[in-house]
């Protein structure tokens, strides 16, 4: 095997990304550039019959909105294609023809539908049905029948090929190797004889997988902790064709909003949550996707990093840069993790804040109610402003205008609702006089000879800020008043207070 560090993710394109999948081609990406190495990605279209034709589309779209770029793909090329196992056809015959000579594969012929009736009689005796070592010989197979019989069987394509997992000849143990959960030792008299290559002329993943691993030099297997349990096979394999197996790594499962049990797309649907980065259409509904809804495609990368990996601090807020510097196969998690869309919006909201405001901006110049009520120059630190208050970065304008517009119905409805006193109004007016004589407005020093005024008349500071912030602003509610006070300029806020004492004096 080659000594450079070469990863892949090798989706099914069997339906959508889920973020399950996200999370690992992302983990892949961020191990693979870590290490200075190369980020593969292969389509496992084996499936025939679950094939999607729409959903390598959908997998594809989602990792690049990520900013997830492959270095080889079926669309890229590279020096070990094809990148599509339905492409590859040619090295899984030579693989299979040359476990079937060593003994270690055999020919299969018996009928599903007889196999699924000995599953349901050794269920109501309380068994499990397992094809393999103890009672391979007792079925339809080319280790029971003559030559002459195999091949009739064979030249009617009417077979598959199972994997001899288990031979009395060699010993009952095998040990395997994975990065997060160590050495495990798996007794093989415990396994079946797997299916390998199927009735269709497509091996099944775990014939297909570990030939394509090998053959592109792939030195980590980094996948989800579902496959943890066909890793013996994996390994039997590599130990067939007498190849060194890769380092393999099996990620925890992600786990409902409840803790209990894994995240799925119905989960989406129950909890009202996104399941999929982009939207995903099937008859009947759509699942609307993280992008739709209104996520930064930075915030969503930076949640699901977190989902089964520490990064050893306190710092939660990476950007994909520092994920590559940081990420290690050695702070992975073993537990499953929450998917936790509370969360999500915390990342994204902190994401936006990072985002350059200048095509917001170029769009709020065209907000005539906005410009009107303060100086474009000022747009930027109002967009700021904003900024802390919402959840997606479409609903930044709309925040905007709330912090913004004045609006006399306001003024009216909640001066009443807040009960001004005599003693509140008199030290606004004393305030307005006070102002009047400032040049420049500085937040600071604003505040300051507010809550003298607010302290010297015994007024409580929850009380007359929620009094200035309604004849301001006409809200009750807002972003840091006197952030907002320099915003909007000496000669607005005059304005607007002088207005809305003579609108609640009317």
């Amino acid at each position: 095997m080659s000594n450079k560090i070469r990863l892949r993710f090798a989706p099914s394109p069997t339906g959508p990304l889920h973020i399950g999948g996200l999370r690992t081609a992302l983990y892949n990406y961020l191990i693979s550039k870590n290490l200075g190495g190369d980020f593969i990605i292969r389509i496992e279209d084996t499936d025939s019959n679950r094939f999607n034709k729409n959903a390598e589309k959908h997998i594809i779209e989602s990792l690049e909105w990520c900013g997830i770029f492959a270095d080889e793909s079926p669309t890229i090329g590279g020096p070990f294609g094809p990148y599509r196992q339905s492409e590859r056809k040619d090295f899984y015959a030579k693989m299979i023809d040359d476990l079937i000579d060593k003994g270690d594969a055999y020919y299969a012929f018996d009928k599903t539908n007889e196999l699924d009736e000995l599953r349901k009689a050794n269920e109501k005796r309380g068994k499990t049905f397992i094809y393999n070592w103890e009672n391979r010989m007792n079925f339809k197979n080319s280790l029971t029948l003559s030559k002459d019989e195999s091949k009739s069987y064979i030249d009617k394509g009417d077979y598959v090929i199972r994997y001899k997992t288990f031979d009395e000849k060699q010993g009952n143990e095998i040990t395997v190797s994975d990065e997060i959960r160590g050495n495990i030792k798996i007794n093989l008299k415990l396994l079946d004889d797997k299916i390998i290559f199927k009735k269709d002329g497509m091996p099944t993943y775990h014939l297909a997988n570990v030939v394509d691993d090998h053959d592109m030099k792939i030195s980590h297997v980094v996948r989800g902790e579902e496959w943890l349990p066909s890793l013996p096979l994996h390994y039997l394999l590599y130990k067939s064709f007498n190849w060194k197996p890769p380092k393999f790594a099996h990620l925890p499962l992600i786990l409902k909003p409840s803790g209990k049990g894994k995240l799925s797309k119905r989960d989406g649907q129950k909890y009202g949550i996104p399941v999929y980065p982009i939207s995903w259409r099937e008859p009947g509904i759509e699942f609307k996707g993280f992008k739709e809804i209104g996520f930064e495609s930075t915030a969503l990368v930076n949640f699901i990093s977190l989902i089964g990996w520490n990064p050893g601090d306190e710092k939660e807020v990476f950007s994909l840069d520092e994920l590559i510097n940081q990420f290690s196969i050695e702070r992975i998690i073993k537990g499953g993790a929450k998917y936790d869309y509370d969360k999500a919006l915390w990342f994204n909201q902190k994401h936006i804040k990072k985002i350059s405001t200048d095509k917001i901006t170029v769009k709020a110049l065209n907000e005539s109610d906005i410009t009107k009520e303060i100086n474009v120059k000022k747009i930027d630190d109002l967009i700021s402003l904003a900024k802390d208050r919402v959840n997606f970065q479409m609903e930044i304008l709309n925040e905007c205008k709330k912090i913004i517009i004045y609006d006399k119905k306001e003024i009216r409805s909640n001066s009443k609702e807040i009960k001004l006193t005599e003693n509140i109004l008199g030290i606004i007016e004393d305030f307005i006089k006070k102002l009047e004589q400032i040049d420049n407005i500085n937040p600071n020093k604003l505040k300051e000879i507010y809550f003298d005024m607010l302290k010297n008349n015994d007024v409580k500071i929850g009380q007359g800020m929620k009094s200035l912030r309604v004849l301001l602003t006409g809200k009750t509610s807002g972003p840091d008043l006197f952030t907002l006070t320099k915003i909007l300029g000496k000669d607005k806020i005059l304005i607007r207070l002088k207005k809305s004492m003579n609108i609640i004096n009317d």
